[in-house]
C-alpha cells in the first residue's frame, strides 16, 4: 500500500471538508455550534474571575479548531478541560495555576502518545469499559444541564430575568424534541436533507440576539453590561507555575479524564461516526479516510496546550461529548470546526475581553439544553454496544471468538448481551457515582475480568468432565462386560 505523506492527506482532507461543505452548508454551520453549551459558561467563568485570559483562549482554541479540522478532516471539538474548569473555578485559581495545569496534562498524553502506550492502552480496554466512559460521560453532561449555574438556577418568569427563564428553556426543549428527526443525510436515508433543521444555529442566533438586548436594555437583566468593542490583541507571555501544588492537584484529577474520554473515547467514537462504508453512500468522499487514531489525538491534544500555556490560553482537549453534538447538529467533516476556529480567532484578535458582558449576558437557559442535548447524543452511544461482535478494539476486546459464547450467525449470545450491558452500565454507574473517570474505568475492567474469569473456570470444569466421561469411565457403563 502506496504511503501517504502529511501534505497529501492535508490536500485529501480539504477536498473532503470543501465537498460536504457544498453539500450542506447549513449542516456544517449549524453542528460547528453544538458544542457552545459546554464551551460559553466554562470559558466566560474562567475569564470573569481572572483564571485564563478571554481573548487568548479565543485565538488559540480558534487556531486550533482550524488546525484540527484541517488534518482531522473532522468536526473533532476543542473543548474546556472540564475536571481542571471546575477546580480552578470552584477554589479561584490564579491564571499561572490554570495554565500550569492543562500544560502538565498535556505533557503527560503526549509522553503516552509518542512511546506508543496510549495505543496499548486502547488496544486492551475492551470495547464495554469504552461504551461506559461515553455513557457516564453523557449522563454527567445530562446532570450538568440541570446544576444551579444552568438550568437549575432559574425561576419560571423573572430570575435571573424575563429573558431568561424556565420559560424559553422550556421553548428550547420543545423545539430539540421535534427537530429529532429533522437531522441532516445519512447513509439510512439521504433525502432527509429536505427536512433539516439548523437547530443549534437558531438557537445560538436566538440567545445572541437575546444577549444583545439584554447587555443593550440593563433593566431587563441583572447586571449592567456593555456591547463588545473594537480591541486589538496584545499578547503577554505568562510563565505557568509549574510547582505549584493546587496546578499538580488540578492535574492529576484531569488525565484520567483526557486519556479516557478526549482520546480512546473519542476515537471510539470517530471510528464508528466516521467510517469509510457511512461515508462513501453520500458522495461525499472517493479517497479519504479520516484519522482517528489514539495516538493521533493525543499528539494533538499534547501539543495545543503546550503552546497555548504560555499566553494564558485555557486548558482544551478533545471530547467524547463534543463529538457526538456536532455530529447530532449537522457537522460531518472539518468544515465545520474550521468555519468556528476563524470566527473565535476573528473575536480574539479584535474584540478579546470586551466580549466578557456579552458572553455573561448569553441566556443560561439555551445553553443548558444545549448541553442536556450533548449528553443525550453522548449517552445514546452506548445503543450500539452488541451491534459489533469482534468490536472495536484490536478483535479481542472481550474474549468472545475463543470462548465460543457467539452464535454461528456472528451475533452475541443473550448471556453475553447481558454482561456486556453490565460492564458497561458498572462503567458509567461507578464514574457518575464517584464523579471520577478512573474510577468507573476501574470498576468496568474490574467487572469484565470477573466474566472472562468465570468462563476460563467453566471451561476448565467443562475440560475436566469430558475426560473424565470418557469411554469405558461412564457412570452407565456396565460393570461386567
Amino acid at each position: 500500500m502506496a504511503r501517504t505523506w502529511p501534505w497529501q492527506r492535508v490536500a485529501q482532507s480539504a477536498r473532503h471538508s470543501l465537498r460536504t461543505f457544498r453539500h450542506s452548508p447549513l449542516a456544517e454551520i449549524s453542528g460547528a455550534l453544538g458544542d457552545l453549551g459546554t464551551l460559553l459558561p466554562l470559558m466566560a467563568a474562567l475569564a470573569l474571575q481572572g483564571s485564563v485570559s478571554l481573548s487568548s483562549t479565543l485565538v488559540f482554541s480558534g487556531l486550533f479548531n482550524v488546525v484540527t479540522g484541517i488534518w482531522f478532516g473532522l468536526p473533532l471539538p476543542v473543548q474546556p478541560m472540564k475536571a481542571i474548569a471546575a477546580a480552578a473555578i470552584a477554589e479561584n485559581a490564579s491564571l499561572r495555576d490554570t495554565v500550569a495545569a492543562g500544560a502538565l496534562v498535556s505533557s503527560a498524553v503526549l509522553l503516552l502518545a509518542v512511546t506508543g502506550l496510549l495505543r496499548r492502552l486502547a488496544d486492551i480496554v475492551p470495547l464495554p469499559v469504552v461504551k461506559g466512559i461515553q455513557l457516564g460521560a453523557g449522563l454527567s453532561l445530562v446532570i450538568s444541564a440541570g446544576s444551579s449555574s444552568l438550568l437549575g438556577g432559574l425561576s419560571w418568569i423573572h430570575h435571573p430575568s424575563v429573558l431568561d427563564n424556565r420559560l424559553w428553556a422550556l421553548a428550547a426543549f420543545v423545539g430539540l424534541v421535534l427537530t429529532q428527526r429533522m437531522a441532516p443525510a445519512d447513509t439510512a436515508s439521504p433525502a432527509r436533507t429536505a427536512l433539516f433543521l439548523p437547530y443549534a444555529l437558531v438557537v445560538f442566533l436566538v440567545g445572541l440576539v437575546v444577549a444583545i438586548v439584554a447587555s443593550t436594555l440593563p433593566h431587563l437583566g441583572a447586571v449592567d453590561r456593555h456591547l463588545p468593542h473594537f480591541a486589538v490583541w496584545h499578547p503577554h507571555i505568562r510563565l505557568p507555575h509549574w510547582l505549584d501544588s493546587h496546578a499538580w492537584a488540578m492535574a492529576i484529577a484531569q488525565l484520567p479524564l483526557t486519556t479516557l474520554n478526549s482520546v480512546v473515547a473519542v476515537s471510539a467514537l470517530a471510528e464508528e461516526l466516521f467510517a469509510p462504508s457511512l461515508l462513501s453512500p453520500l458522495a461525499l468522499s472517493s479517497s479519504f479516510t479520516p484519522t482517528t487514531s489514539v495516538t493521533a489525538f493525543g499528539c494533538s491534544v499534547g501539543a495545543m496546550n503546550l503552546v497555548g500555556c504560555w499566553f494564558g490560553a485555557m486548558p482544551v482537549c478533545h471530547g467524547a461529548g463534543g463529538l457526538a453534538v456536532q455530529y447530532r447538529f449537522g457537522a460531518r467533516s472539518g468544515a465545520s470546526v474550521i468555519l468556528l476556529g476563524t470566527a473565535k480567532l476573528l473575536l480574539g484578535l479584535f474584540l478579546g475581553e470586551t466580549l466578557l458582558d456579552l458572553l455573561r449576558a448569553f441566556p443560561r437557559s439555551l445553553l443548558g439544553v444545549l448541553v442536556l442535548a450533548s449528553g443525550l447524543e453522548l449517552a445514546s452511544a452506548g445503543a450500539s454496544l452488541n451491534t459489533h461482535p469482534q468490536g472495536g478494539q484490536g478483535g479481542q476486546e472481550d474474549g468472545s471468538s475463543r470462548d465460543g459464547s457467539i452464535t454461528q450467525d456472528g451475533s452475541f449470545t443473550s448471556r453475553q448481551k447481558r454482561e456486556r450491558w453490565t460492564v458497561m452500565l458498572m462503567t458509567a454507574g461507578c464514574l457518575l457515582a464517584f464523579k471520577n473517570d478512573a474510577v468507573g474505568f476501574l470498576a468496568g475492567l474490574v467487572c469484565h475480568g470477573a466474566y472472562r474469569l468465570a468462563d476460563k473456570l467453566e471451561a476448565r470444569n467443562s475440560s475436566l468432565r469430558n475426560r473424565l466421561r470418557r469411554p469405558g469411565h461412564g457412570e452407565h457403563t456396565a460393570l461386567l462386560s
